[in-house]
């Protein structure tokens, strides 16, 4: 055996063991979604953090990343399944807490964002013993010795098993369908506390939660003509029966001079400020008013009549519950998350464009380096980006890009 080869057999428990403990502790989303996002973007965080778990999935025949993330995420939850016993099955949930697994009878669910709140719920549901421990010291010590002593030696005996026959991953693929509790993972139960993983909204925020919103913005020159907005939403209160869009241009109180539109399920209200020379508001009101986890899909226009502004980003500004993170079908559509698409004037192109998360004005006007994941492709004058990340209350997201100095 060549050094080389020798220094990577030894190197690889390691990195499994990192590529697992990642996906156990990062806070905001779940395991599967990250691992086609490594599979969908190879310069992406999850990409760097993974790579040891999706390599060995490249010798499936059918190579979607869709595919190939539900193969390692089938196989790992079947070896996981198989950890512990009847009698004593501490290590095996650590682990099923560890990926938010569906858990045993009496653990509460939904789980928790951070592992140590899940392990809070371990204590809390007497898998560890009653009375219950003072700390979740027993479960992370179970957890570390399930992992290292029996998760990821099994693993790596797995993917020498599968690395000569791709065919073999089959079973494993139908396994990560079937436990499968995110596909899209914006379909989840609101809580009556919030969204989990989500930062709390302010007091006046809107009460419905985004499980997917798509804007397709239409250039002229380098001013923004019109935008097309796509809402799927979930209510958070009984009772809810429209969702306030906001404009950045001063309105009248006549409903023809609101530039908004609705399209599809729903009707346009104007609402007059609270106070004097506040601008009118448009309310896009629903059919009829969604009670509590109750959804919506319904699509307004809003168009700009002045076309000599030059614009420098598109923007979303999260005044709700916050937006799921992204996911795409197995055709590259946004089913989940926040979607913006530009279709630039052919006679105006950007030289560059990126997106921006969580930013102030001045952050956002800034192109980031070459090379530098945030940039995105100007290709036929069309740019767009999906969220993989939550879109937290209170925050903004959106498109930068920069025009020639010509």
């Amino acid at each position: 055996m060549s050094i080389e080869m020798g220094q990577h057999a030894a190197d690889e428990p390691a990195a499994v063991e990192a590529g697992l403990r990642w996906l156990a502790t990062h806070r905001n989303g779940e395991p599967l979604r990250f691992l086609r996002y490594a599979l969908e973007d190879p310069t992406s965080e999850s990409a760097a953090a993974l790579g040891a778990l999706i390599k060995p999935t490249a010798s499936l025949p059918e190579v979607a990343p869709a595919v190939r993330a539900f193969a390692i995420w089938g196989l790992i939850t079947d070896i996981v399944g198989g950890i512990g016993s009847a009698s004593d099955s501490r290590r095996r949930n650590t682990l099923l807490a560890a990926f938010r697994l569906p858990p045993g009878q009496g653990v509460g669910t939904p789980w928790k964002a951070t592992l140590d709140d899940r392990f809070e719920q371990l204590k809390r549901c007497g898998a560890f013993g009653d009375p219950p421990p003072s700390t979740t010291t027993p479960m992370h010590r179970a957890w570390k010795r399930a992992l290292v002593e029996q998760l990821v030696p099994r693993l790596l005996r797995k993917f020498e098993q599968l690395s000569g026959d791709g065919e073999m991953w089959r079973p494993y693929v139908e396994i990560g369908r079937a436990t499968n509790s995110t596909s899209p993972p914006a379909h989840r139960q609101v809580l009556p506390d919030g969204i989990a993983g989500f930062r709390t909204p302010s007091q006046g925020a809107q009460p419905v939660f985004m499980e997917r919103m798509v804007v397709m913005v239409e250039m002229h020159r380098r001013a923004v003509f019109r935008r097309f907005t796509e809402r799927k939403v979930v209510a958070c209160d009984d009772g809810v029966d429209g969702y306030v869009a906001r404009a950045l241009i001063g309105w009248t109180d006549r409903l023809a001079a609101v530039p908004i539109k609705a399209l599809w399920a729903c009707r346009l209200e104007a609402l007059q400020g609270e106070h004097p020379g506040d601008p009118v508001l448009a309310k896009l009101r629903f059919t009829k008013p969604l009670k509590r986890d109750q959804r919506l899909t319904f699509t307004s226009k809003a168009f700009e009549e002045r076309s000599d502004e030059e614009h420098y980003w598109v923007d979303v500004h999260v005044d709700h519950h916050g937006i799921a993170p992204g996911f795409l079908d197995a055709d590259g559509d946004p089913s989940a998350g926040l979607t913006i698409r530009i279709t630039f004037d052919d006679l105006s192109l950007p030289e560059s464009a990126w997106w921006y998360a969580e930013q102030t004005d001045d952050e956002r006007m800034r192109r980031p380096p070459s090379g530098d994941r945030h940039l995105l492709p100007v290709e036929d004058g069309f740019v767009q980006h999906t969220f993989r990340e939550p879109c937290h209350p209170r925050e903004n997201y959106g498109l930068g890009f920069r025009w020639p100095s010509s």
